[in-house]
This record gives C-alpha cells, structure tokens and sequence, in this order.
C-alpha cells in the first residue's frame, strides 16, 4: 500500500483493536464503534480482494507470455512452411517451363516431319 493509505490502514487497524478490546471487556458499543468493526471488515476484505487480483494479473501475465512463445514458434513454422512452398513453386515452375520447352521442340519437329511427308507425297505424285 501507498504512504497515505497505509497509514490510514494501520490507524484502523488500532481503532479496530480498540473496539475489540471493548468488546472484551463486555462494554457498551457505540454507533462509531460498530462502524469501525465494519470499516474494519471491509479493509480486510479489500486486501484479500487486492491480493487476488494481483494473484491473477500474475497468471494473466504468464499465460499470455506462454500465448506469446506459442504466436512465435507457429510463426517460425509458419515462415518456414511458407519458404518451403515457395522453394516447391519456384522448382515446379522450372520444371513447368522445361516441359513446356520440349513440348514446343517435339510440335516444331512434328511440324517438320509434316512439311517433309506433303513435299514426299507431291514429289511422288508428280
């Protein structure tokens, strides 16, 4: 707790002490008396209720660094697949291109077997 609020918390915690010494000794207690008693149990509550919260700010933070370190190796995978994909792309499309040169060496070839097989057919003919 801040300077000020732990001051004032010890200050309860005495007028709480002072209450239940009066409680003790079976005397009378006043409306304020009962007001501290309250006050009392409401600081109380409130710094379980603040170490819980701090409980669990400290779980959030680990479970969204846990999330963190998961973001970054799916990342790395993710970067490393991605690389392999485009490696596959970049050899498939050589390849690709290679057949595509062949295709086009076979078609001129048939093209020339073709001219060579009209001119043998008119040269027979004639």
């Amino acid at each position: 707790m801040g300077d000020v609020s732990g001051v004032a918390y010890d200050a309860l915690k005495m007028a709480v002490e002072h209450v239940l010494s009066k409680i003790r000794e079976g005397k009378k207690l006043s409306t304020e008396d009962v007001l501290i008693l309250y006050l009392g149990t409401i600081v109380g509550d409130l710094k379980e209720i603040r170490a819980d919260i701090a409980r669990l700010d400290d779980k959030i933070d680990k479970a969204n660094q846990r999330i963190d370190d998961i973001v970054k190796t799916l990342s790395a995978r993710i970067d490393e697949t991605n690389k392999r994909i485009d490696e596959l792309a970049r050899s498939l499309s050589a390849r690709i291109d290679e057949t595509n040169k062949r295709i086009d060496a076979v078609q001129a070839t048939l093209l020339e077997i073709q001219k060579l097989l009209i001119e043998l057919v008119k040269t027979r003919q004639q």
